[in-house]
């Protein structure tokens, strides 16, 4: 079902998508989905869930990847990121696009999420007084501005093409203390993904 959710909230939009759309692309009867769920943003919301679990596990998994410095860790994950949404192209738009107008509940789940990587960044990155303390959501929001507009664009396949773009992008604020081989604020030996746990 939540297969059939991603799919058709990317073909048409969350707020065309029915609960007989819904039943009909999964095979279900409509009684099993109110039996799992107590109606669509229900579906919705635990849709995108599921899609923010999975996003974690990847970005960890491109982290954990690579063993020299932070900043190879960091773009490692972005790489990991953008590939997954190049292969995931329904739920890529779903929690990229449709979750931002779903309903105001789904707006919410979002912008939790958004601080979560924000979150994320912080304790992956070195301290640096000089930069401002909003730095780290400056980077987490323009990326996610950029994924959103170039997946509501229907470029969602070309999405790692924007690599050396992003990776510049998040890792610029900290040039100087990259080359130095500074370590980031979590525990001073774990990837971001053991400083997540």
């Amino acid at each position: 079902m939540m297969d059939a959710m991603s799919e058709l909230s990317a073909e048409q939009g969350y707020e065309a998508t029915k609960i007989a759309d819904i039943v009909r692309r999964a095979g279900v009867a409509r009684k099993t989905l109110y039996d799992n769920f107590d109606g669509k943003e229900a579906l919705f919301l635990a849709t995108f869930d599921a899609l923010l679990v999975e996003v974690k596990e990847t970005l960890e998994a491109g982290c954990r990847s690579a063993d020299d410095l932070w900043a190879k860790r960091v773009e490692n994950g972005l790489e990991a990121l953008l590939e997954f949404l190049a292969q995931r192209p329904a739920l890529a738009r779903l929690g990229m696009v449709e979750v931002l107008s779903a309903t105001p509940a789904a707006s919410a789940r979002y912008n939790a999420a958004i601080q979560e990587f924000v979150e994320l960044l912080r304790r992956s990155t070195p301290e640096n007084p000089s930069l401002p303390g909003t730095i780290e959501e400056a980077l987490v929001g323009g990326v996610a501005w950029i994924l959103h507009q170039q997946i509501r664009a229907g470029k969602t396949a070309q999405a790692v093409e924007l690599l050396p773009e992003l990776s510049e992008f998040v890792l610029s604020p900290y040039h100087g203390v990259a080359e130095l081989g500074a370590q980031p604020r979590g525990e001073s030996d774990s990837t971001v993904a053991d400083s997540n746990t």
